[in-house]
């Protein structure tokens, strides 16, 4: 880590969430996904570690750090669960961020303070059935009545949704105005009409629960809009640009964990009279894959770094994301093919984090998707 020089805050705080999370998380990782029981003790844990409110400001009860030191804690929880550390991001990147750059300060006092100390989870509700890589094509609508919106609709894969105590939820305010048509409200847990379907049973990250969340004439405050109305989907697609820095971070701790496991493994396992780490086609293999979780991680440190600036980050967000996405699931195929047919059992972790990785280059934009983001700013095209 060359290019960028960590200072002594930020290693502290990557020691720190270090031992937590190989003490602490990795623990019960297992059993979790097993049985898919949400880690809501270690997020407990982690809101009195300040890991739920890291970039949240200090007067709303947050820690105020930089990108940086939340990329390298997410990276951590992520090397041990990755269920846990999707929970995380969404809570961290995507809710707490929006409330922070779009909220007034009534809800600023409101949830920023409870959401950085896990009091409840964040969600974010943006994708619908028929409405995945496009999300301006959603059904789900807001009719005005009085001091009131009256929410119907139906969103789907909302990561907390069953166990999330406040959800950002978007939907249509206007039908003439496509995109700038979307507005975005702030959804308490038990507003009426607002309904939790069943968790989905995922191939991976199974301790995190995925939800349809169902909108039955849910009413709540018109005080409860986040930002102005027509505002949707840009609070959408900035919370968007930072939880992408947060998927490589996730992307990085998965492949780094995988990466030990299989030299762990090689170094003890004997083929041929001798032990596998002395073949020069798997060392090449770790030598490999070493490299490219370098990559990505200075992909992630130059995302993370511009977003700190201020700068617009955009484009690097989304390559990050790519390239750290297709990375994990590249690295965690050899892992398991380093392990053999004992990769294939649950009696390693390396097949729990294959299943994990998998949805890296899918959810928070597909693979595809950030292609066409990353080459749309070349090209400087904008939607329309």
């Amino acid at each position: 880590m060359a290019f960028f020089k960590l200072t002594d805050e930020q290693l502290m705080i990557q020691s720190m969430v270090r031992e937590f999370s190989r003490k602490v998380v990795a623990a019960t990782a297992a059993e979790r996904d097993k049985t898919k029981e949400f880690p809501i003790d270690n997020l407990k844990q982690m809101g009195e570690l300040g890991l739920m409110g890291m970039m949240i400001p200090v007067e709303y009860g947050g820690e105020g750090a930089d990108t940086i030191s939340y990329v390298l804690a997410l990276s951590e929880i992520a090397y041990s669960c990755a269920a846990t550390a999707v929970v995380m991001s969404v809570h961290n990147s995507i809710v707490c961020e929006s409330i922070i750059k779009f909220g007034t300060e009534q809800q600023k006092k409101k949830y920023l303070p409870q959401l950085a100390d896990a009091k409840i989870i964040g969600a974010f509700a943006l994708t619908e059935p028929h409405a995945g890589s496009d999300p301006v094509d959603q059904n789900t609508s807001a009719v005005k009545q009085g001091d009131h919106y009256v929410i119907n609709g139906t969103k789907r894969f909302i990561t907390s949704g069953k166990n999330g105590g406040l959800v950002i939820v978007t939907a249509k305010t206007d039908e003439e105005k496509k995109h700038k048509g979307i507005s975005a409200f702030l959804v308490e847990k038990d507003t009426p009409g607002l309904i939790v379907g069943n968790i989905e049973d995922k191939m991976g990250l199974r301790a995190s629960d995925t939800t349809d969340l169902i909108f039955e004439n849910c009413r709540i405050p018109a005080e409860n809009m986040l930002g102005n109305e027509g505002d949707g989907f840009k609070i959408a697609m900035t919370g968007l640009d930072g939880g992408r820095i947060g998927i490589a971070a996730q992307s990085i701790g998965v492949a780094q964990a995988s990466l030990d496991a299989a030299i762990k493994y090689a170094k003890g396992r004997e083929q041929f009279g001798q032990k596998i780490s002395k073949f020069q086609g798997l060392r090449w293999y770790i030598a490999e894959m070493a490299t490219e979780i370098e990559a990505a991680r200075q992909l992630m440190f130059s995302a993370a770094a511009m977003k700190d600036r201020k700068e617009k980050y955009t484009t690097q967000a989304s390559m990050a994301k790519l390239f750290a996405s297709e990375m994990v699931n590249r690295i965690t195929g050899r892992c398991l093919q380093i392990h053999g047919g004992y990769g294939f059992t649950k009696d390693y972790p390396i097949e729990r984090f294959y299943r994990d990785a998998r949805v890296f280059t899918i959810y928070e934009g597909t693979s595809e998707i950030q292609k066409v983001v990353i080459s749309n700013n070349i090209f400087k095209d904008k939607r329309k």
